[in-house]
């Protein structure tokens, strides 16, 4: 049985020009011949991920979602450039083959990277995969191994040196996130002022050195080996990538962690298998990075809240789309539940200081 992640027709509404790929590709990724045929990888909520088949060869095409954009999230000329940059420094970026701004192609800018065959983790395990107890540590252990590397890459001798901005990175983050949520919020959402003040309040922390930061490190962003599900192959997804605090690269992470004891509505947006018997706390996360890292843990009640917040965010923005009508998918509809659970959970951080 193949547990390796597998792409479905395209949805309603999402299709790509199949000509105007396949011109595109022949000219730009020399050797290419042969018709080209499309299908769509169904999960995710951001820029849509599309298989390309041509003979024998496999590629990923990446592009904006329709309807409403967030510039930065959406830019996908800098997710091509880090992707480019980084991997020379950090193998598990797929290689990058293309990139165009013409929207005449598609309608919008994209980019084409190898595919990654492999095995992802999303919520629940592949159909028939099981992971004993002990793999289930043995993969957290190598999840924060990967993340770790990656926090340990010196961006200086990358071509990323003009990515993002170190210095007042925690302050613009709770700004910018705060306006975008203000900026996206519906009459059904929270208001989520009060933690937004509390982050507010709070952001004067004394960051670690700045690092390369994925900015939504978690399992359904890895590419497991198909021959050994406890390998690491592959990081996806790097279109939030920048330079900045680590610690909150982490406190991101943690928003998508729930651990088997949390409460019913926690477990109701899960999207990670970190319920599974074996896998670490968040708690316990937390002490490995930190001691991998030679980090202290005593800001994390800042760092998560902030994970959790922005959480939220991301979730509005695109439960936004639906609610004004720009997107088909029927999955964006239940988002608004999640930034209410988000909400509450921020706030219960805010007030006990556990994670």
């Amino acid at each position: 049985m193949s547990f390796i992640d597998t792409a479905k027709p395209v949805r309603e509404g999402e299709e790509l020009d199949l000509r105007r790929i396949e011109n595109y590709l022949k000219d730009a990724i020399p050797g290419l011949a042969g018709e080209i045929s499309i299908t769509q990888f169904p999960s995710g909520h951001s820029n849509l991920t599309y298989l390309i088949t041509s003979g024998d060869r496999e590629f990923v095409l990446r592009r904006p979602p329709f309807g409403r954009k967030v510039r930065t999230a959406h830019d996908m000329g800098r997710e091509y450039r880090v992707l480019k940059a980084l991997r020379p420094y950090f193998p598990y970026c797929p290689e990058a083959f293309a990139y165009t701004e013409d929207e005449t192609v598609i309608g919008c800018p994209f980019y084409v990277m190898e595919r990654l065959k492999g095995i992802i983790p999303r919520k629940e395990l592949p159909q028939g995969m099981a992971l004993s107890k002990e793999e289930a540590r043995i993969l957290c252990e190598r999840l924060i191994d990967v993340f770790v590397e990656l926090h340990n890459v010196n961006y200086r001798d990358t071509a990323l040196t003009e990515l993002g901005r170190p210095e007042g990175y925690v302050s613009r983050q709770v700004e910018g996130w705060s306006k975008r949520y203000r900026g996206a919020r519906t009459p059904d959402a929270p208001d989520c002022e009060a933690v937004m003040a509390w982050l507010q309040e709070r952001m004067s922390v004394t960051p670690p050195a700045p690092a390369v930061i994925h900015n939504d490190y978690r399992f359904d962003n890895i590419v497991l080996a198909p021959d050994d599900p406890l390998r690491i192959i592959g990081v996806l997804d790097w279109e939030m990538a920048t330079i900045g605090d680590p610690l909150m690269d982490l406190g991101g992470a943690l928003a998508y962690w729930i651990n088997s004891d949390d409460p019913e509505e926690m477990q109701s947006i899960r999207l990670i298998p970190t319920h599974l018997d074996g896998m670490m706390t968040r708690g316990e996360v937390i002490g490995t990075y930190c001691t991998k890292m030679g980090l202290s843990a005593g800001n994390m009640d800042f760092y998560y809240t902030f994970g959790l917040f922005r959480l939220a965010v991301i979730a509005q923005q695109i439960y936004y789309r639906f609610y004004h009508g720009q997107t088909k998918d029927k999955r964006f509809g239940m988002l608004i539940y999640a930034v209410h659970v988000l909400e509450k959970k921020a706030q219960q951080v805010m007030k006990t200081g556990e994670i």
